[in-house]
């Protein structure tokens, strides 16, 4: 049978070379295999053991799973002669395979590139991420050009010269990352947002913190915990907010202010300020007031039973400066920066009494909980100077009229 079979061999050639190829396929799969399980492995570990960081890019473990590919494609490459009438088939789809794993090999060594400087404390705040992506664009269009080069038998300069002609279609279709490329060249030598920054782009919805900045968009984890991308050269043409300068100072401001009721602002009586002068705070201020009244408006020889003659206190400049002894012994509080408890103009919803300090912390729960303290004392204090806040009628006001 043996004899037989060898003997009909030279009278069909094909089958012998189909078998030779057959053979070959199993040879290339045994050589994927061994680069994956064997060599590889043995990369890897030295690999960890080096000190430098070179070798961590150029074979890191997306760059070796590209490189393994590689030994198949060699020896399918080397074995076409067995199927002569398919050869110039087979070579074409070999290049086009050795050309797409090329690229991909470049795209994960741009990725290694790209993971290795997140790594390092000092940059991930400034990310390398779109330069990176624009390098592989450029890669992939080449290899597409490359590719489409060997599909029509054509050099692939001869692609490149012809793309003129479509040089408006390439304009509309990389426009996004274009304009978003262009846009990361402003974002990153001016500063103005890296990873980690806590942002507010109000047109989007956005308000949180920056966890991704690519090529094409920004990635915003909102306090929600919800995600919102927006593109990145969006970013540059409107307006947002960086916390950033916040952070890095240690302080947050507080910038709010009550309303208080226009009708009960008056002159204090003197016993509005007998009974002022036993809050702690500003018991030693009423005395040096009233001392300082009484020279004033007796060398002026002013009458003083009627308020309106001569200089007099008030009960709301005496809740202002209640205000300020109060903020200032409170331990959360930097008095540092700008410090003031200040008049707004006043209108149709009464008198704004502002609030403008820092709070030693940054931490939105602390710097919150500081916050509702303040307000809290002070819409409980502000009767006992005679003063009301401003209200809307409710419909228990309405009831009782």
């Amino acid at each position: 049978m043996a004899e037989t079979i060898r003997e009909m061999l030279p009278h069909y050639p094909w089958i012998t070379n189909n078998v030779k190829f057959a053979f070959v396929l199993l040879l290339a799969a045994a050589a994927y295999y061994f680069i994956k399980k064997i060599i590889i492995p043995i990369i890897r570990k030295v690999v960890a053991k080096t000190e430098t960081q070179i070798d961590d890019i150029l074979l890191s473990d997306k760059v070796l799973k590209r490189i393994s590919f590689f030994a198949p494609l060699f020896v399918l490459h080397s074995s076409i002669y067995l199927e002569p009438s398919w050869s110039t088939i087979l070579t074409r789809v070999l290049s086009i395979l050795y050309t797409m794993n090329f690229i991909l090999a470049i795209g994960a060594i741009l990725n290694s590139i790209n993971e290795l400087y997140e790594k390092k404390d000092r940059h991930k705040e400034k990310t390398i991420k779109s330069y990176l992506q624009v390098i592989k664009i450029i890669a992939y269009v080449f290899g597409t050009m490359a590719v489409i080069g060997i599909i029509v038998g054509r050099s692939p300069l001869e692609i490149f010269a012809g793309l003129g002609v479509f040089a408006a279609i390439l304009g509309l279709l990389f426009r996004d990352p274009i304009l978003s490329f262009v846009a990361s060249i402003q974002i990153s030598s001016y500063d103005l947002v890296r990873v980690g920054d806590w942002i507010e782009v109000p047109k989007y919805g956005a308000d949180g913190d920056v966890i991704d900045i690519s090529l094409t968009v920004i990635k915003i984890q909102n306090g929600d915990k919800t995600i919102t991308t927006i593109p990145t050269y969006k970013l540059i043409e409107d307006s947002f907010k960086n916390w950033r300068g916040m952070k890095a100072s240690g302080v947050r401001r507080i910038k709010r202010a009550v309303n208080i009721d226009q009708t009960t602002i008056k002159f204090c009586t003197p016993e509005m300020l007998n009974r002022y002068e036993k809050i702690n705070l500003i018991s030693e201020y009423i005395r040096e007031k009233k001392e300082e009244l009484k020279s004033y408006n007796s060398a002026k020889t002013i009458n003083n039973e009627i308020l309106i003659n001569g200089r007099q206190l008030t009960n709301i400049g005496t809740f202002r400066s209640y205000l300020r002894e109060y903020l200032k012994q409170r331990n959360d509080l930097n008095l540092d920066y700008a410090f003031t408890v200040r008049q707004l103009h006043s209108g149709s919803e009464g008198l704004p009494i502002e609030i403008y300090v820092f709070t030693t912390s940054t931490d939105f729960v602390k710097y919150e909980d500081t916050q509702a303290d303040i307000f809290d004392h002070i819409l409980a204090v502000i009767p006992q100077f005679d003063l009301r806040i401003f209200q809307n009628p409710t419909g228990n006001d309405f009831r009782k009229v």
